[in-house]
């Protein structure tokens, strides 16, 4: 059974080794916040001091922070993942980032003989606690074909979309449809406070007809609830739409509703939320109207 190590153990990250774990993988993890491993380490998980040191001791190496820079570093520095991992290790990076820059890792790792994925999700903390993400993977098919069996165990929805930096690409899009399918949840259940409906009457009319998403269905009672606790968090989200507005405007699309989504949720960074999850947004959108939300 492959060793497989585990760096960055955050609100999805967390659960995600825990399927590994209890599938009976040994593991091994790193995260810069001691205490959030904690959980996994009891349930027999080794914590090393650094990104280096999980690849000493993995036979695949999975990474899961949160900005570039981060993956940058805890992957390609000097005590990265990279400089601790012999021929024959895999490198997977489940982070949402840089189509470039997953390109860039993968030829760094092939130059060692290691294999390099990029495979982000999508789901938010609900998938990554029920195993039940939607996994988009870029990089070789015969690596892809090594990891699935390990994916499978986190994931339900796991597809091979092409060559390295592919996957980032697909979560990209996912982002687009996210954002912009949110702007859409945040308006209409203002409108429907200011309508004088009930919103939770109307959301139950909604959900299950054409206008019914993940979304709406998951978030929409959240957000009538005033519960901004993340599933995924708005900085995080920033970055995402930050990446996705770079690629477009290097493909040359002009994609207006993709740009307004990320001004709105600059707003929200701007009040305060960066910590929060997504479904947030209903904050920014009641202040542009002057209304609580």
């Amino acid at each position: 059974m492959e060793r497989v190590g585990w760096i960055g153990t955050g609100v999805m990250g967390a659960s995600m080794c825990g399927h590994l774990v209890s599938a009976g993988h040994r593991a091994t993890v790193f995260t810069r916040t001691a205490a959030k491993a904690d959980a996994l380490v009891a349930r027999g998980a080794k914590r090393v001091d650094s990104p280096r040191a999980v690849a000493e001791s993995s036979d695949v190496v999975f990474v899961m922070v949160g900005f570039p820079a981060d993956v940058r570093e805890v992957v390609l520095g000097e005590r990265g993942a990279l400089a601790g991992a012999v021929p024959g290790t895999l490198l997977v990076d489940m982070t949402t980032s840089e189509p470039e820059l997953a390109r860039e890792i993968e030829r760094e790792a092939i130059a060692r003989g290691v294999g390099a994925l990029d495979a982000p999700v999508s789901g938010g903390d609900v998938g990554a606690r029920e195993a039940r993400l939607s996994i988009m993977v870029g990089g070789l098919r015969e690596h892809f074909e090594r990891a699935q069996p390990l994916f499978e165990r986190m994931g339900r929805t796991i597809v091979h979309q092409g060559p390295a930096g592919a996957g980032q690409q697909a979560k990209l899009v996912n982002q687009v449809l996210v954002a912009s399918g949110m702007v859409g949840i945040c308006e209409a259940l203002l409108f429907a406070s200011r309508a004088g409906l009930d919103p939770e009457t109307v959301l139950a009319s909604v959900a299950g007809g054409a206008a019914g998403s993940w979304a709406l269905s998951n978030l929409g009672p959240r957000i009538l609830r005033r519960d901004f606790a993340p599933g995924f968090l708005v900085e995080h989200f920033v970055k995402d739409l930050a990446i996705a507005v770079a690629e477009a405007r290097r493909m040359e699309l002009d994609l207006p509703g993709l740009a307004l989504a990320e001004r709105l949720y600059r707003e929200l960074l701007a009040q305060g939320h960066a910590r929060s999850g997504t479904q947030a947004l209903v904050l920014a959108l009641a202040k542009l109207s002057g209304i609580e939300a």
